[in-house]
């Protein structure tokens, strides 16, 4: 026992002496690698795999890369290592649903690195809360496929095969991913490639940005993703397998086209062409897209983020780590790149958002006002001959007003005897309708609503995009959505009783009588236009309604003053904390485009990017990040129908992906300078001709606008207009749900009326039409979280 002890002592007594010596130092030769996740935030993982990389030293990765071991759940694996554009990229598969833990060890150091993943379905949601039921499913209509038959059960609905006959339960819309491949036809046409692997004799080829050219041939696949439809395009070539991933025509480059529209939800939408965008396809570009990421489909772009994230997150797994990603998208496709930058700052590197607004939300404000002000001009005060000059119009709604179009109801308005213009506004052709569906929870529609099962469930939804987006506004102690419209202080025609446009008295009355929405929960049915025909009218003038009148609080007396609406300030505080609000946090290069449409009385209205631009301004100091286009699309002539004709017009847009491609070069060159710093020479503020022609571009062609500058070119050339709310002494980023509110005497002291002095009778008047005061555009929104 002594001559084993002394022995270990030895033992021990070297070991100390080596450990001393320095001839082993584990700490001074472990590698320095840390596992980082690739396609997806950590705690964001859809699906059951996820790509990893390694943080480090470039020259240790490759030397260490072979000796790495990994470890999923206490249970050794064998990854699918690659080689990506900036490193070794790891394909994790067999991640379970919830908490997941992976680490990377060392065959001689042991352990170096752990990861924990929070794993969800594919179906989602992440983060966006419950998901709509009843759900319409398209994948049949649109794409020839029946959904994946969900046999839990209870909170599916019946789906139905071409037959009638029930086919299984389906909760979710899923449907297994599938891959085509097509081609560019030298007629500029899409056609299925030949499954027998000859190459077509109308195949056209394309030049890549590297200058080679291949056969434009194009993979696509398609499948669900957080229950939309989803699709994945890339150049590939004629002979590839469908299970192929091919990225050797790729440039690396990562387009996410946006789309458009209006809609309240409950359906997982269509899918357009878009999806196979030809102009940068044929460059090398990547394309994907999500009917989930078309504002068509819905208007809650909580849950379009989301799907964005997962779409790209499942593109990464796939094909690699783009380059850079960079949007498209025109309308809610632009509002689209300003929120998500906003709310998911890794999401994108660079967008053009086309003929944009900041967001959808803060459009009700001032459209929630349009048929309030038509109301009151073609019936209220229908007497004053004032707003039977279409131009006139403009002081009370802001929008543009001209004759050259004239209102399709003016007869049955002068029949009923309204009063009436020769043209519109720019609230009756653009945004008709638009308030009931965002309000009247008897209104709206699904496309294809007829198909939810079981019969009568869709009448359970309220169709309003207040229902739409219940899980962000909250519901109130009847369990309705809460609202955002509110006009509780708001002078309408401020603007036009300054400039003497209107008197006093027209000012007092417009305000007396204006009234304001009633809660949705009070709302009845549309009449016509909306519902109904023009026989229905002429049977029961009653039914004639394009003002949604019927659901309008209005004077019990014809004196007295009619109800304000007051939205609901938890609904209000929410929209900013959701992010639904574009608050100017813009964290990429934007090149805003615009296509000039006042002149056809368009919704995409021009002030809009004016708006963000301010908005930025008050965000971040300055708007260097945000560059403004625009191209002149006026029509050449008015038909003799009233119709415009259209001219061909150059679109900038994807001269403004090549101007981004530098842009973000520049940055990547230079990361110690911000991205205003990095813009490159022409991405600059510009005006151009219908032909592409420059008109004018520099730093001060936009004067005028946002400052009290002499006009610059452009703002010479493109008249901006503005809204009810800015008439109303509001600012132009138009963000402002629930102004707060200062007394009539402040506002009688304090130059709010300008020149205007009110008589004794007339201050009482305004008091009484404005008992709670009048709004206070120099302070914050209430519903606005402080800092």
């Amino acid at each position: 026992m002594r001559n084993n002890s002394k022995v270990q002592l030895g033992l021990v007594a070297g070991l100390i002496a080596f450990l001393l010596s320095g001839c082993f130092d584990s700490s001074s030769d472990q590698p320095d690698l840390e596992l980082a996740s690739l396609s997806s935030a950590a705690d964001q993982v859809s699906g059951d795999d996820v790509l990893i990389g390694l943080e480090g030293d470039a020259a240790t990765i490759t030397a260490e890369k072979d000796n790495l071991e990994f470890w999923l759940n206490d249970a050794r694996i064998r990854p699918v290592i690659r080689d990506g554009r900036n490193g070794p990229e790891i394909l994790v598969a067999g991640l379970a649903k919830g908490t997941n833990r992976l680490e990377m060890h060392h065959v001689d150091y042991g352990p170096l690195s752990d990861l924990t993943l929070t794993v969800h379905s594919v179906t989602g949601p992440i983060f966006s809360g419950p998901q709509q039921y009843p759900f319409v499913c398209t994948v049949t209509t649109e794409l020839g496929k029946q959904p994946l038959v969900d046999t839990a059960g209870d909170t599916g609905f019946p789906v139905m095969d071409g037959s009638g006959s029930q086919i299984g339960l389906s909760k979710d819309c899923s449907i297994d991913s599938y891959v085509e491949f097509v081609y560019r036809t030298t007629g500029d046409d899409w056609a299925p490639l030949p499954i027998d692997g000859t190459r077509p004799a109308d195949m056209a080829t394309t030049e890549l940005t590297d200058g080679r050219i291949v056969d434009f041939v194009v993979r696509q696949e398609r499948g669900t993703i957080n229950r939309f439809i989803y699709s994945f395009a890339t150049l590939a070539s004629v002979g590839d397998e469908a299970d192929d991933a091919a990225t050797e025509n790729w440039n690396g480059r990562l387009l996410f086209h946006f789309e458009g529209g209006v809609a309240i939800g409950h359906t997982q939408g269509r899918i357009s062409g878009r999806a196979l965008e030809a102009e940068v396809l044929k460059k090398g570009y990547a394309v994907i897209y999500s009917t989930g990421t078309r504002t068509n489909t819905h208007y809650n772009l909580q849950v379009g983020g989301e799907t964005a994230l997962m779409v790209k997150e499942h593109f990464i797994k796939r094909f690699g780590v783009p380059e850079y990603t960079v949007a498209i998208g025109g309308s809610g496709g632009g509002i689209q790149q300003y929120v998500y930058s906003q709310n998911h700052p890794d999401l994108l590197d660079a967008g053009v958002p086309q003929y944009s607004y900041p967001d959808m939300v803060t459009q009700i404000i001032h459209i929630g006002d349009c048929e309030l002000l038509e109301y009151y001009m073609d019936v209220t005060d229908k007497d004053n001959a004032k707003w039977q000059t279409t131009t006139n119009r403009s002081w009370l709604v802001g929008l543009n007003a001209i004759d050259a179009y004239a209102d399709p109801f003016a007869g049955a308005k002068a029949m009923l005897g309204y009063s009436t213009a020769p043209g519109m506004t720019e609230c009756i052709p653009a945004w008709r309708g638009l308030t009931p569906l965002v309000m009247n929870p008897l209104f709206g529609n699904a496309r294809n609503q007829e198909l939810m099962q079981p019969a009568g469930v869709m009448d359970s939804v309220q169709w309003t995009h207040y229902d739409d987006l219940r899980n962000i506004y909250g519901l109130d102690e009847n369990g309705d959505p809460r609202t955002l419209f509110d006009n509780v202080g708001v002078q309408y025609g401020l603007g036009a009783l300054r400039d003497s446009n209107i008197s006093k008295a027209e000012f007092l009355k417009l305000n007396a009588q204006i009234g304001g929405w009633k809660q949705p929960s009070e709302m009845v049915q549309e009449g016509f236009p909306f519902i109904g025909s023009l026989a229905d009218v002429q049977a029961d003038p009653r039914k004639f309604d394009p003002w949604s009148s019927r659901n309008m609080n209005l004077s019990p007396d014809g004196t007295l003053p009619a109800s304000r609406t007051e939205g609901d300030l938890l609904a209000i505080q929410a929209a900013y904390d959701s992010g639904m609000v574009f608050d100017g946090q813009l964290n990429m290069p934007v090149i805003d485009w615009r296509h000039y449409l006042e002149e056809v009385l368009d919704m995409h209205n021009s002030h809009q990017s004016f708006s963000v631009r301010q908005r930025i301004i008050n965000k971040m100091g300055d708007a260097g990040n945000q560059v403004i286009w625009f191209t002149d699309t006026r029509p050449a002539v008015i038909s003799d129908e009233g119709e415009p004709e259209p001219r061909e017009e150059s679109n900038p847009t994807w001269a403004a992906l090549d101007v981004l491609h530098d842009w973000l070069m520049n940055i990547r060159a230079n990361p110690e300078q911000s991205i205003a710093d990095n813009r490159p020479a022409a991405a600059v503020d510009t005006c151009y001709e219908t032909d592409g022609t420059v008109i004018a571009a520099g730093d001060d062609v936009w004067n005028g606008i946002l400052d009290a500058e002499a006009e610059g070119a452009c703002t010479a050339r493109f008249e901006t207009y503005t809204t009810s709310r800015i008439e109303a002494g509001g600012p132009i980023e138009g963000s402002v749900f629930k102004c707060s509110l200062k007394q009539v005497a402040t506002a009688l002291t304090d130059s709010t009326y300008g020149t205007v002095s009110f008589s004794a009778a007339e201050v009482t008047w305004l008091n009484e039409i404005f008992p709670d005061g009048v709004c206070d555009y120099s302070q914050p929104d209430q519903g606005r979280p402080a800092g």
